[in-house]
């Protein structure tokens, strides 16, 4: 069996048997390397090499948990509750509450996909922003599947769409591969070839609000929820906000999401309103809240790294390619399934754009697919598994939010819930789009 398909597959199985998914990831990366022929040697070195590729990336999410906890001594999160309970009304006022249910859902919603496109600061909002808010959403009885989908949402279909921010960088990478392998590509066809696949997401994100997690939900009392309260000053929320637009011009300018993290958390420190005494302790707290995060991503990078050593992503490319012949309808979606299988198994939409180009470019010219409809099969492939992936920084970031007080499973409540309702549509939308460009 190809290597690559057993390696996530058995990622996947034991994943949804509740087996952490950083020991899942690395039983994948062995199964997949010897399958692969790496032998356990080969494979346990390159899954270690590997890990370097994500250290980055782990310490910013670690310093982005110091800045959320900096950020939640000065108050501001908790000015915000206030303000969105004041909106909840007495108990038994239903249209406030169904008010209030709505304020909440289209705050993290906005706050999501901002954080893709006009701020780009990706996740580092949840950490921050989400905790306080649990309260509200019990009280509420929001389901918290819903929550995780919205915010997947907002991850996710912006930078499909939207050429800013990170949609710039997605939609350049795409252009410069699919230009390398033979077909040139302008970028303003990009968004208007995409629009059809993110349209899946809309119709996704829609049945996730309205239909299957309408009902109210309830979860049990956290003291990590109940217990702290943190009184605020105008000068603490003032410098609360002063912090994050400092954070957010540094992140942009040096490109650095450390750097940022770093400013940020200066910024408070200096306002005063963490005492000398605290601060480390604070810090240190700050880090393990997103230590999870850090762990799996350096897992997934080690894990992409074997599946790519094994040779068996390009094997897996080609053996679908001689299955389609000349059958458009079926080569389309035999595409779209590589896709959403390579990006779980990668871990990132944006590193697959290269891996299935080369082959999938040629492949769509050869069945006589127009230059929109390969746009849409190659951009719509590699945002599958984006959404639903548990190695996945879109589904990683909303649990790091709402699993603060151990209620909501990675897995079942995030990984799966945005898996059904996002991958399925935008599989369909992704195949009429190649079908109708």
């Amino acid at each position: 069996m190809n290597a690559v398909l057993l390696a996530v597959l058995v990622m996947l199985i034991l994943s949804l048997l509740r087996v952490n998914v950083v020991l899942s990831l690395i039983i994948g990366a062995l199964v997949g390397g010897l399958t692969g022929g790496l032998g356990i040697t080969n494979t346990i070195e390159v899954f270690t090499n590997g890990l370097g590729g994500s250290a980055e990336v782990a310490l910013s999410y670690a310093l982005l948990g110091g800045f959320a906890i900096a950020i939640s001594r000065t108050g501001l999160p908790n000015l915000l509750v206030d303000k969105i309970i004041q909106k909840v009304g007495k108990e038994g006022e239903t249209r406030k509450k169904g008010l209030s249910k709505t304020l909440v859902i289209l705050s993290l919603l906005i706050m999501a996909c901002f954080s893709q496109n006009l701020i780009p600061i990706h996740i580092a909002f949840i950490p921050i922003l989400v905790p306080p808010l649990l309260k509200v959403m019990n009280e509420l009885k929001i389901d918290r599947r819903l929550i995780a989908s919205v915010l997947t949402f907002g991850l996710v279909t912006p930078y499909m769409l939207i050429p800013a921010g990170f949609g710039q960088i997605f939609h350049q990478i795409l252009a410069d591969n699919m230009t390398s392998s033979g077909l040139n590509v302008d970028m303003q066809q990009i968004p208007l070839a995409m629009l059809l696949p993110a349209l899946g997401m809309v119709v996704g994100l829609i049945i996730a609000v309205f239909i299957s997690y309408r009902k109210p939900r309830d979860y049990q009392s956290s003291e990590i929820i109940e217990t702290e309260t943190v009184s605020y000053s105008m000068r603490g929320v003032l410098f609360a906000v002063l912090s994050i637009i400092i954070a957010l011009v540094v992140q942009i300018q040096l490109d650095s999401m450390i750097m940022g993290a770093v400013a940020g958390i200066i910024t408070v420190y200096l306002s005063g309103t963490i005492k000398g005494a605290e601060a480390d302790s604070l810090l240190t707290d700050g880090m393990k809240m997103m230590a999870f995060i850090g762990f799996v991503m350096l897992a997934a990078f080690g894990f992409g790294d074997v599946l790519k050593e094994t040779g068996d992503v390009e094997v897996l490319v080609s053996n679908v390619a001689e299955m389609i012949g000349n059958n458009q309808a079926f080569g389309a979606l035999l595409m779209l399934l590589v896709g959403l299988l390579v990006t779980i198994g990668v871990g990132s939409s944006f590193s697959t754009i290269p891996i299935i180009t080369t082959i999938f470019v040629p492949l769509c010219m050869e069945l006589g697919f127009s230059p929109m409809a390969t746009i849409a099969l190659i951009g719509a492939s590699a945002a599958l598994g984006d959404a639903g992936s548990p190695a996945s920084d879109s589904t990683l970031g909303p649990t790091s939010g709402l699993n603060v007080d151990g209620n909501h499973n990675h897995i079942w409540d995030t990984c799966v819930p945005t898996f059904i309702h996002y991958n399925i549509p935008v599989i369909i939308f992704g195949w009429i789009a190649a079908m109708v460009l």
